[in-house]
């Protein structure tokens, strides 16, 4: 059996139409938040990718842990980015799973010679990553990242 390329699995990032709704939902009937909120512009990702081309997006995060998972729910703030086809061709829900990758370069690589291209790329706060086309595989999108070694991200509010 060949060594895996996915160590553990860290993130499920769900696409949602509003996200303080959707969080307000979260926290009244499942008990789960807060939630950090994060907002995400051309200015602060300025080399996004998709498909490979440089593309110009926006979108708002807000993240909470239950237990050792990070759950993510994303709005999109424009028509055109890939959440926001999403959400348009299947509604809001389960958009792609993180998992940490053995090797961040040698999984991406791998992954190109399969023919899978990458959904999504770029480097925020510091984290490079690439949204994996694994679904016609996986049955989901994969996230994998690579962290910066000084990990100084901040998110911009906290909610519920």
């Amino acid at each position: 059996m060949r060594e895996p390329a996915f160590t553990e699995t860290v993130q499920i990032g769900i696409v949602a139409r509003d996200l303080e709704a959707t969080m307000q939902r979260y926290v009244d009937d499942y008990g789960i938040g807060p939630w950090d909120i994060v907002e995400f512009h051309p200015e602060n990702a300025p080399d996004l990718h998709e498909h490979g081309k440089p593309v110009r997006r926006s979108w708002r995060l807000a993240s909470t842990m239950i237990g050792r998972m990070q759950w993510e729910l994303i709005e999109p703030l424009d028509d055109e980015s890939d959440y926001a086809r999403f959400l348009a061709e299947k509604g809001e829900g389960v958009h792609h799973i993180a998992l940490a990758p053995s090797n961040f370069d040698e999984a991406v690589a791998a992954q190109a010679e399969k023919g899978n291209d990458l959904v999504l790329s770029g480097t925020f706060s510091g984290y490079r990553v690439a949204y994996l086309a694994t679904d016609r595989d996986l049955g989901v999108i994969t996230e994998i990242f690579s962290a910066p070694a000084n990990v100084d991200a901040t998110s911009d509010a906290t909610s519920p």
